[in-house]
C-alpha cells in the first residue's frame, strides 16, 4: 500500500533511486536491460505527474550524475538526453489533465527529437557516428556467423549467395535511420505511458486510458503522406535526388506501419462485431504479419480505413 504521508523529498530520493537501479540494469543486464531501458523515464514521469515539472528535472538532474559516477558520464549523458524527455513531458501532461489521444503522439514526438539530439550529441563531443558503429558491430557479427558455417561444412555457393545479400541489407538500413528512431520512440513512449498509468492508478491518482484498440483511429494524414512519399520516391530515384529518396523511404514505411496499426484494430473491430474467438483472431493476425502481399493488403486497408471510415458499415458499436 502506498504511504501517502511519505514526504516530497524522500519520495523524489527513492524515484532517483530507483531510476539508478533501472540505469544500471540496461547497461549490464543483456535481456531484462532493454525493458529496464524502456522504463527508465517511469520513474521521472510519475513524481513529475505528482510534484511538478520542477521535482521532475531535479530527480532527472540527480540520477545522471549518480549515474555519471557509477557508470560513465558520456553513458550517462546520452541516457539523460534520450529519454529524461520521455518522463517530463508525460508526467507534466498528465498532470495538466490532457487526453491520452493528444498526450502520446507529443510524447512520442519528444522522444523521437530527444533520441536524434542524443545521436547529434554523441557526434559533436566523441566523433562517433553511431549509425556507423552499430552498422560496424553488425558487419563483424555476420561474418563470425559465415566463418562458424563454413568450419561446420556448409556449402561455399550458399554463403556467398547469403553475403551478397547482407551488404544490400545494411545499406538500406542505413537509410532509415530516422525510421529506426521513430520506432525506438514509439516503443518506450509506449512502455512508459501504459506503466506511468499504471502506477499512477495504484496510487490514487487519475490517470487518462485509451479506448479499445479495436476503436482506434488514426489520422487520415497518413494516406497522404503514403502518396506524397511514392512520388517523392519515384523523383528521387529517377533524377537521384539521394536525399529525397532517403526521406521519401522513411515516410513510406512509416505511413505503411501506420496503416498496419489501423488494418489490425479494423480487423479487432470486425472480428468483436462477428463474435471471431480470439483463438482464431491471432491465426488470422500471425498468418497476415508473415506474409509480405497480406501484409501490404492489410496496411492499404488501414490507411483507407482512416479516411472512408468502414466502422460505420458495421453500424454503431461491436456487440458484447
Amino acid at each position: 500500500m502506498y504511504n501517502r504521508n511519505i514526504t516530497p523529498t524522500v519520495e523524489g530520493g527513492l524515484l532517483a533511486a530507483i531510476s539508478v537501479i533501472l540505469g544500471i540494469m540496461a547497461v549490464y543486464l543483456p535481456i531484462l536491460g532493454m525493458a529496464a531501458l524502456l522504463l527508465w523515464p517511469l520513474p521521472v514521469a510519475v513524481l513529475t505527474a505528482r510534484q511538478g515539472l520542477g521535482k521532475g528535472l531535479m530527480v532527472l538532474f540527480v540520477t545522471a550524475v549518480l549515474m555519471a559516477l557509477l557508470i560513465e558520464p558520456m553513458l550517462s549523458a546520452r541516457l539523460a538526453v534520450s529519454f529524461g524527455p520521455v518522463g517530463l513531458v508525460l508526467g507534466e501532461l498528465i498532470r495538466r489533465g490532457w487526453k491520452s489521444a493528444w498526450i502520446f503522439p507529443a510524447t512520442m514526438a519528444v522522444s523521437f527529437l530527444a533520441k536524434g539530439l542524443a545521436v547529434g550529441l554523441v557526434f559533436l563531443i566523441a566523433d562517433i557516428n553511431v549509425m556507423d558503429m552499430q552498422l560496424s558491430l553488425l558487419r563483424e557479427s555476420f561474418d563470425e556467423s559465415f566463418a562458424m558455417y563454413e568450419t561446420m561444412g556448409v556449402d561455399q555457393q550458399t554463403i556467398d549467395e547469403a553475403k551478397a545479400g547482407v551488404e544490400p541489407a545494411l545499406e538500406l538500413v542505413s537509410k532509415l535511420m530516422p525510421l529506426v528512431l521513430l520506432i525506438l520512440a514509439a516503443m518506450d513512449t509506449t512502455a512508459c505511458y501504459f506503466m506511468t498509468c499504471r502506477v499512477l492508478r495504484r496510487i490514487g491518482m487519475d490517470a487518462p486510458s485509451f479506448p479499445p484498440f479495436s476503436e482506434w483511429r488514426l489520422p487520415s494524414v497518413f494516406l497522404y503522406i503514403l502518396g506524397f512519399s511514392m512520388v517523392g520516391l519515384y523523383w528521387g530515384g529517377t533524377r537521384e535526388i539521394t536525399w529525397l529518396y532517403q526521406i521519401s523511404l522513411n515516410l513510406d514505411l512509416a505511413a505503411m506501419g501506420a496503416g498496419v496499426v489501423q488494418g489490425i484494430s479494423l480487423l479487432w473491430y470486425t472480428a468483436e462485431h462477428y463474435r471471431v474467438s480470439k483463438l482464431l483472431r491471432y491465426v488470422l493476425l500471425f498468418i497476415l504479419l508473415t506474409n509480405g502481399i497480406l501484409l501490404q493488403i492489410l496496411a492499404f486497408t488501414g490507411l483507407f480505413d482512416m479516411l472512408f471510415d468502414y466502422r460505420r458499415r458495421f453500424g454503431g458499436q461491436p456487440r458484447s
